[in-house]
């Protein structure tokens, strides 16, 4: 019942940055947090931000001081601000909210962000 869109990704040269937007067609007050997922080509897919609906905030290692995740978690608006690219960013990254009472977790379709080496 809920679907989630991405835009924003593109290709960005090294050092440069890249704002990512995610949408949901339907509000759920049900909702317990938003994120952001990212998978490299061969690899896994791996946490990047987190949000909750409370405002805290979770990054991975790998992205701390780089990026910033914003967004109003009621209005299941969220935003990934990219600083600082590396090649090693390059991924599609997949926007996802948590409806933990309900126990669902929905996924948008992703979106391909590119940092050439």
């Amino acid at each position: 019942q809920v679907r989630l869109v991405e835009s924003g990704g593109g290709l960005v040269q090294p050092g440069g940055s890249l704002r990512l937007s995610c949408a949901a067609s339907v509000n759920i007050p049900s909702i317990n947090a938003m994120g952001w997922f990212r998978q490299a080509p061969g690899k896994e897919r791996d946490l990047v931000a987190t949000i909750s609906k409370g405002g805290i905030t979770k990054y991975a290692d790998s992205v701390k001081g780089r990026f910033t995740i914003s967004g109003d978690i009621v209005k299941h608006m969220s935003y990934l601000q990219m600083t600082s690219l590396e090649p090693e960013d390059t991924a599609v990254y997949y926007c996802y909210a948590d409806y933990h009472v309900l126990h669902l977790e929905v996924w948008g379709q992703g979106t391909l962000v590119t940092v050439p080496s």
